[in-house]
């Protein structure tokens, strides 16, 4: 029998991230597969706005029913495994896969793996202020003994603000890369060996030609995993 690739569920939450991670797995995918081919994909979303309205009040019970009513649409059409390329809304992680018809990949557990095989071991964590502020990236890295830091306030503010008035919306620009290179150019000074974008827009503006620090790329390193799996594991056909 021939092993087929996996159907691959993506749980979108913003859009250009979102869609970053499905280019970025129909892209590389024939390169292990063959001219034009690639895993089949599904993606569902509900509106930005609805998740925002369910972060900003805090309900991250909210978040992870979105998250599970895309899961299960998503189950019906097929997939066999989701990934969720937005880093805030792992936040709500745990309550998923605690209830999640399919199996997940985990945005975070994809850059800590990354970064252990380089031999990173401080990072700096970029993205919104959710994420910057919040539990996601300290318990994984964590557990794969990796120390952190995260931007100071102000730099905080700056690129959370950069994310959502600019990059969700498709827009970039140079002064913001200025802001969030110099950003990254403190942490290195405090001490990091490399930065997490960990919004999946992020590289969208800034990589390692711009970056002062070498780069993980949550979203690009996400699907990329989620093509490993899809390949890898496989089902028979």
């Amino acid at each position: 029998m021939i092993a087929k690739p996996l159907h691959i569920g993506i749980v979108a939450c913003s859009a250009e991230g979102a869609a970053l991670c499905y280019r970025t797995i129909c892209a590389e995918a024939p390169g292990l597969l063959g001219r034009y081919m690639h895993p089949e994909v599904s993606m569902h979303t509900h509106c930005l706005g609805e998740y925002m309205h369910a972060i900003e009040h805090d309900d991250w019970s909210q978040v992870a029913e979105l998250m599970l009513d895309s899961a299960r649409k998503l189950e019906r059409c097929g997939a066999n495994f989701l990934i969720a390329p937005d880093n805030t809304i792992h936040r709500a992680f745990a309550q998923v896969v605690a209830a999640s018809p399919l199996p997940w990949l985990n945005i975070a557990e994809q850059v800590a793996r990354t970064a252990s095989e380089h031999g990173f071991r401080r990072l700096g964590i970029t993205g919104t202020r959710y994420t910057m502020e919040g539990s996601v990236y300290p318990e994984v890295l964590a557990a794969h003994g990796i120390g952190y830091q995260i931007p100071s306030p102000l730099d905080r503010a700056r690129i959370d603000q950069i994310i959502f008035d600019e990059l969700v919306n498709g827009i970039f620009r140079s002064d913001s890369l200025g802001i969030i290179s110099a950003a990254i150019s403190r942490m290195k000074a405090e001490g990091c060996d490399a930065v997490v974008l960990g919004c999946t827009e992020l590289p969208l503006l800034i990589g390692n030609e711009t970056s002062p620090l070498p780069v993980l790329d949550s979203t690009r390193l996400l699907a990329r995993a989620a093509l490993r799996h899809s390949l890898t594991v496989g089902v028979a056909s």
